[in-house]
């Protein structure tokens, strides 16, 4: 049976020109998935997640969710769907309460259940006036009025942003437990633990348009492997790094240190440790392959990234 799409975009396109904004995106997530949204800042991110909830209309392509067009139709879907913009929007005249009590009733609905179990988890004092409120807390109180009323999908945009190591970790908690419950998970994010602890699929945007697009298990589980091998003296690491075999590449070579760096074919494996055995080795470790450095191989020529923090998204 078919697995039932439950966020589409198919060939989104928004040119604000000068090369921003989003090119001939499609996504599908379906049902009980966890979708991964990675790039850089200013990559085009919050532009399709705007699009996705309809705050936006396409110049090219559609956005839907449960199948209903999302531009000039957000109150046919609000109900269902729980948004975290990047930078929310709360107003200070109100404490915590009032605000999140604003919330419900804007939505026509209450679960006061639900709500005191999300303020106990992010541990947030609601009767805290939002002028009074830290960055850290303001975003806490955005995550709550964002889930409080239990709904079937979670758009998330820079979710974390503002939340200081342990919050994060909770956060990510929280997304799992979801995920377990069923719900539909969008997760835009510029951070690498975050989406590999949470994510089943994830693409890649960079300039607005996705270079990739794949599932984080077969990332994990690659058809190559990385390993360090520490040779017994430099001749022998001179001889591996010119040792031509097809279950191999060479990657590095400090003679020096006599260390050789290989690519190694997972199913030629066997074959693999058969040339090993023939030289003198110190010790050797396998390197692990991170969703890191997948996503690097993509923005190979940015020197710094900050963690991929940078300017924020452009447009808005």
């Amino acid at each position: 049976m078919e697995e039932e799409i439950v966020i589409q975009v198919e060939h989104l396109t928004k040119d604000y020109g000068h090369g921003r904004g989003v090119f001939d995106v499609s996504i599908a997530v379906h049902k009980g998935e966890c979708y991964g949204y990675l790039g850089p800042n200013g990559a085009g991110k919050s532009t399709t997640i705007r699009h996705i909830m309809g705050f936006s209309k396409p110049t090219v392509g559609s956005t839907k969710i449960f199948g209903i067009e999302t531009f000039g139709n957000t109150n046919k879907i609000l109900g269902r769907v729980g948004y975290l913009p990047g930078e929310p929007a709360i107003p200070e005249g109100l404490d915590g309460m009032g605000f999140l009590r604003m919330m419900q009733d804007m939505r026509g609905e209450r679960n006061d259940e639900r709500l005191h179990y999300m303020l106990d988890m992010f541990r947030l004092e609601p009767a805290v006036p939002v002028n009074s409120m830290s960055l850290g807390e303001k975003r806490k109180l955005a995550v709550v009025a964002a889930f409080m009323n239990d709904p079937d999908v979670l758009i998330l945009d820079e979710p974390t942003s503002g939340l200081d190591p342990i919050m994060q970790e909770v956060f990510i908690r929280f997304i799992i437990e979801e995920k377990k419950r069923g719900k539909t998970i969008l997760l835009s994010s510029h951070i690498f633990s975050e989406v590999d602890a949470t994510c089943d699929t994830i693409s890649i945007i960079k300039d607005g348009k996705h270079v990739s697009t794949f599932k984080a298990d077969d990332l994990k589980n690659g058809t190559v492997a990385t390993y360090i091998v520490r040779l017994a003296d430099p001749k022998e690491a001179e001889r591996l790094a010119a040792f031509k075999d097809p279950s191999f590449t060479v990657q590095s070579v400090n003679e020096k240190r006599k260390i050789v760096t290989l690519e190694v074919k997972r199913e030629m494996f066997k074959q693999f440790f058969d040339v090993l055995s023939t030289f003198k080795i110190r010790e050797f470790e396998e390197k692990p392959f991170t969703l890191q450095d997948y996503f690097m191989s993509f923005y190979a020529e940015e020197r710094t990234f900050g963690g991929l923090a940078g300017v924020e998204e452009n447009p808005k």
